[in-house]
């Protein structure tokens, strides 16, 4: 397996106005090139979310941002930089974990999402301190989550959302 030190170069999305915050591991090789989240064609991350709040799928980076935004939703990641093989989340290692101050101090955030197991542990590890809102682990929306439907993906997010957007 070779391995890339990789370093995190886009920054978070939200506003004074978010309100919850998904949290994914680390970027895609596909996210990375196109310097925004959840690039690959085969994330869903667009097609639940959108489901959820009850819009149309946001194609480009700006309607994506508009998007978050309008619908009090901030999205980052958790890891700053790391050594990683391609995109597998399995391979991360030597992780520098981003400072969630940065949206927490500035937002007023109810509820913290992570974007499957591999986020969800390794805030956990490296970010969770004491006063800090929910932290909620939900399906992953990666293509390699393939047991979970679009559908089923959505039905998740919409029971774990319910009550926050």
């Amino acid at each position: 397996m070779e391995y890339t030190h990789v370093v995190h170069t886009f920054e978070p999305v939200f506003n004074a106005e978010s309100r919850i915050l998904i949290l994914g591991s680390f970027p895609s090789v596909k996210s990375r090139e196109n310097q925004f989240y959840y690039g690959h064609p085969q994330n869903r991350f667009w097609k639940v979310t959108a489901a959820v709040c009850g819009d149309p799928e946001p194609v480009t980076i700006e309607e994506k941002k508009e998007f978050l935004l309008k619908n009090n939703l901030a999205v980052w990641d958790v890891i700053a930089s790391c050594d990683i093989a391609g995109s597998s989340d399995s391979s991360i290692r030597n992780v520098k974990a981003n400072d969630m101050d940065a949206v927490l101090k500035a937002a007023e955030i109810r509820l913290i999402c992570a974007n499957g197991d591999k986020a969800y542990r390794l805030y956990l590890k490296y970010c969770k301190k004491e006063g800090q809102p929910k932290l909620c682990k939900l399906p992953s929306t990666s293509p390699a989550n393939a047991a979970w439907s679009v559908e089923r993906l959505t039905q998740a997010w919409k029971e774990r959302l319910r009550g926050e957007l």
